[in-house]
């Protein structure tokens, strides 16, 4: 293996409120891995957002992931030295363990001459991660739909309306996956069950069609918000100033605890009245304004 694999991956907001585990939506916010073989040993190098939060030796995700990759297609390199630049903030709900994992494959899998095909990648990712919604949308980029039949996951991807933006409210404290999922209910009422149904059809309806009005109406969730939103002060006062502000909807990203809001326009504003509410429930929060990513992640190849 002579060259270097350098990928490029998204972050993504998931759930979109009612589509939880399913729907996935790609941001222009991305973390880059590259990988190479050395003569021997482990050399593993983090920058960027959040470096304190992220692993730097054998446990870095990428790193795991990326001998994911080798261990499949039986090779052993004599040594590795694997540089993650990280630019997503971590466990805030967008996608930042997936874009680690993503990278380690995709970079491991173009060292290796590309034996696995991207559907397989995602499988192993889906297998890394636990879900598939992040790393779907990270991988193809657009709206990405998925669902799981066994192991193997099966994703459609869409293409969103050019002006559609996503403001995200980055408060200044984590919520781990597990955490947030610890305070889901074990049954959900059946009414419950059709109304997330209803809403999320007709979300990617409006997506795929760009009747974006309808966002405000097909964003309502039963089945994780209401629990999840307690773990996050402020949540209503946020997603209510930034629908006054012009946002047209407003949801958790991911697991939170960022909040993201839909806008086609007034997105300075939108993120503005986001922090302000914030900040009357005494927490501060960085507020980017991503549009959506289309491409998905990119590998290059490049000489040692």
């Amino acid at each position: 293996m002579p060259h270097k694999a350098t990928a490029r991956v998204p972050a993504s907001t998931t759930n979109l409120g009612p589509g939880f585990d399913v729907l996935g939506l790609a941001l222009q916010l991305y973390s880059t891995i590259s990988l190479e073989e050395i003569d021997k040993g482990r050399e593993i190098e983090v920058t960027g957002v959040d470096v304190d939060k992220l692993s730097k030796d054998e446990r870095n995700m990428a790193y795991r992931a990326a001998h994911m990759v080798f261990d499949k297609c039986g090779y052993a390199p004599k040594g590795l030295r694997l540089v993650l630049r990280n630019g997503i903030p971590a466990i805030r709900g967008l996608g930042g363990s997936g874009t680690a994992i993503l990278g380690g494959l995709l970079t491991a899998n173009a060292l290796c001459d590309n034996p696995f095909s991207r559907a397989e990648l995602l499988d192993f990712a889906t297998e890394f991660e636990g879900h598939p919604d992040n790393v779907a949308a990270s991988l193809l980029g657009g709206l990405v739909i998925s669902m799981m039949q066994g192991s193997h996951v099966h994703s459609i991807q869409l293409d969103c309306d050019s002006d559609l933006r996503v403001v995200v409210a980055i408060p200044n404290f984590s919520l781990s996956t597990k955490a947030a999922r610890g305070v889901l209910p074990k049954m959900v009422d059946f009414s419950d069950a059709i109304h997330n149904v209803s809403r999320s059809s007709m979300l990617v309806a409006a997506i795929a069609t760009g009747k974006l009005e309808m966002l405000s109406l097909a964003m309502a969730d039963r089945l994780h918000q209401p629990y999840r939103t307690s773990l996050i002060p402020g949540f209503d006062d946020v997603a209510e100033s930034a629908m006054r502000a012009g946002a047209l909807s407003v949801a958790l990203s991911g697991a939170g605890p960022s909040i993201a809001a839909y806008c086609t326009t007034s997105t300075d504003e939108v993120g503005s009245q986001m922090s302000q509410a914030f900040r009357r429930n005494q927490i501060s929060c960085d507020i980017k304004v991503l549009p959506i990513d289309s491409a998905g992640a990119t590998v290059q190849m490049s000489r040692s």
